[in-house]
C-alpha cells in the first residue's frame, strides 16, 4: 500500500485533509504494530509533505518548475501493457529506445536494437551489459525470484556472445517486509552465481518508496557483464535469408515457476530448476562454433511470438516454425500444464535456446547442444507458424498469453485497435517531451 499515492489522490479529490487523515489511520494501524496516536502523527506527516511537494506548482521561476514537472500522457502501465512483453511493451520501449540512442557513441548493440543485452567498445574490447527485473509475483518466493533472475541475465550475456564475467543485484524490499526476504533473494542469486562460476560482486539494498510503502512487497533485478567472445556479437539483426533456426528444450523459467505457483500445480516447480540453457551457450563457446552462429536469442519476451516478432523487424527478413517441432521442445511436464491451463505455448516465456546459423553448421550445432531444426528463415518479412498445410502469421499479442487467474481477467481490460493507437500518439508525444527536457538539462550543463 502506498500511502504517499493515497494522500496524493485523496487530495486531489479534494477530500478534506481530516477525512484524509482518519481513512490514513485506519490503513496505517492495518500495517504497523503501533498505537493509534503514533499512526496518526504518522499521516499528519505524510500529508504535509506532500502538500509541500505539490506546492512545485506554484514556483515562480519557469525552469525549475519545467524541470520538477513532467508531460503527462495520460496512459498508465497497465492500459499500455508495460512490462508484459506483448505490442504494447515493445512499443513502448521502442520510445525508451529514442531517448537513450543518442548517448549510443560507443556502442555497437544499444537499445535501438531491441536485443537481449547492449554493447559497447572499450579499450579494444567488446563490453556486455544487460539488466533483468524479478518477476514480480515472486515477491513471495524470493530464492526462486533471485535464482530465475540470475539465470535470466546470464543467458542475456551469453547469447549476445559474450562470456559472463560478473553480476551485480539491486533488491527493494517495502518497509514491513522481513529482512530475511533479502538474505533469501541473495541466495538464489548465488546458487546460479557458484554453479556457473561467475561471481556476484556488487549490488544496493533499499526499501521500496522508503517509508511511504507499506507492506512486504520486493521488487528486484540482477545485471550482468561480459566480455565478447568474437569480435561481433550475435545481435538479432544478423539473420540471414536461408539460415535455419535452431531451439534447445525449454522448461520455463520465472513465468512458469508463477504459473504453477498461482495455479497450485507446484512439483512443475522443479522443472524450472536446472542451468541448461547456460551449459549450453558454455559447450558452444567452447566449441568454437560461436563464429558461425548469427543469431542467439532466448525464448522469453511474450514467447515464440514476441521474439519472433523483434528477430524479424530488426533483420527485415521472415522467420516460418514447424509448429509440432517447436511444441515437441517444450518441457512435457511444462506443455502438459500450458495445455491443461488453456494457456498459449507460443505465448510464453518457456526459455528455451534459439540460435539461427547456416544450415551447414546445424548439425553439429545439434550435437553439441541438444537443440533441433525448428525453422527456417526466409525472403519477406513477418513471422509464421507452419501447422501441417497452414501457414499462420506468428504475431505478439498485446500482452503476453495470460498465465495467472489475474491476469486473464486483466486480459479483458485490453484496449481495441483504435484506443491502441491513440494511446501510442499520446505516448510518442510525452517521449517527445523528455527528450525536449533533457536537451534543456544538457545545455544548462555545458555552460
Amino acid at each position: 500500500m502506498d500511502i504517499e499515492e493515497f494522500v496524493r489522490r485523496r487530495l486531489r479529490k479534494k477530500i478534506p485533509e481530516e477525512v484524509i487523515i482518519e481513512e490514513g489511520v485506519k490503513i496505517v494501524m492495518e500495517f504497523k504494530k503501533i498505537d493509534r496516536q503514533l499512526a496518526r502523527e504518522f499521516v499528519e506527516a505524510v500529508l504535509k509533505e506532500v502538500k509541500t511537494a505539490e506546492s512545485y506548482r506554484d514556483l515562480a521561476d519557469p525552469k525549475l518548475k519545467y524541470i520538477l514537472d513532467y508531460r503527462r500522457s495520460g496512459v498508465t502501465m497497465g492500459e499500455i501493457g508495460g512490462g508484459s512483453r506483448g505490442e504494447g511493451d515493445f512499443f513502448l520501449h521502442q520510445q525508451i529506445g529514442k531517448i537513450i540512442e543518442s548517448t549510443g557513441q560507443r556502442t555497437v548493440i544499444d537499445s535501438r536494437d531491441q536485443d537481449d543485452g547492449g554493447v559497447v567498445e572499450a579499450k579494444g574490447k567488446y563490453i556486455v551489459a544487460t539488466i533483468d527485473g524479478t518477476h514480480s509475483r515472486l515477491s513471495e518466493f524470493p530464492f526462486l525470484a533471485g535464482f530465475h533472475v540470475t539465470r535470466a541475465c546470464l543467458r542475456d550475456v551469453y547469447v549476445m556472445g559474450a562470456e559472463p564475467v560478473a553480476l551485480l543485484s539491486d533488491v527493494h524490499l517495502a518497509d514491513d517486509g522481513d529482512v530475511s526476504k533479502i538474505l533469501d533473494f541473495t541466495a538464489g542469486i548465488c546458487a546460479v552465481s557458484e554453479s556457473i562460476g561467475v561471481p556476484l560482486v556488487a549490488g544496493s539494498t533499499l526499501r521500496v518508496g522508503g517509508d511511504m510503502v507499506l507492506g512486504e512487497r520486493m521488487v528486484s533485478a540482477v545485471g550482468a557483464v561480459g566480455v565478447l567472445k568474437e569480435d561481433i556479437p550475435t545481435a538479432r539483426r544478423r539473420a540471414q535469408v536461408g539460415d535455419v533456426i535452431l531451439m534447445t528444450r525449454g522448461s520455463g523459467g520465472g513465468t512458469i515457476a508463477t504459473t504453477a505457483i498461482y495455479h497450485g500445480m507446484f512439483s512443475v516447480v522443479y522443472e524450472t530448476l536446472n542451468i541448461d540453457f547456460l551449459k549450453a551457450c558454455k559447450r558452444i563457446f567452447e566449441s568454437d562454433l560461436l563464429k558461425y552462429i548469427h543469431v542467439m536469442t532466448d525464448v522469453t519476451n511474450g514467447g515464440l511470438r514476441g521474439d519472433a516478432y523483434e528477430i524479424s523487424r530488426s533483420a527485415k527478413v521472415s522467420l516460418e516454425f514447424y509448429k509440432d517441432k517447436v511444441l515437441d521442445l517444450i518441457n512435457p511436464k511444462v506443455l502438459e500444464m500450458l495445455e491443461k491451463l488453456n494457456i498459449d505455448p507460443l505465448g510464453v516465456s518457456i526459455d528455451s535456446l534459439l540460435i539461427i546459423a547456416p544450415e551447414e553448421y546445424a548439425e553439429e550445432i545439434e550435437k553439441k547442444t541438444g537443440a533441433k531444426v525448428v525453422g527456417e528463415v526466409k525472403d519477406g518479412e513477418g513471422s509464421y507458424i507452419v501447422d501441417g498445410d497452414r501457414k499462420i502469421p506468428l504475431l505478439p499479442g498485446f500482452r503476453e498469453s495470460p498465465y495467472t487467474p489475474v491476469k486473464k481477467v486483466v486480459d479483458k481490460m485490453k484496449p481495441d485497435r483504435e484506443e491502441f493507437e491513440l494511446m501510442k500518439r499520446k505516448i510518442e508525444e510525452a517521449c517527445s517531451e523528455a527528450i525536449k527536457k533533457k536537451e534543456f538539462v544538457k545545455s544548462l550543463l555545458s555552460r
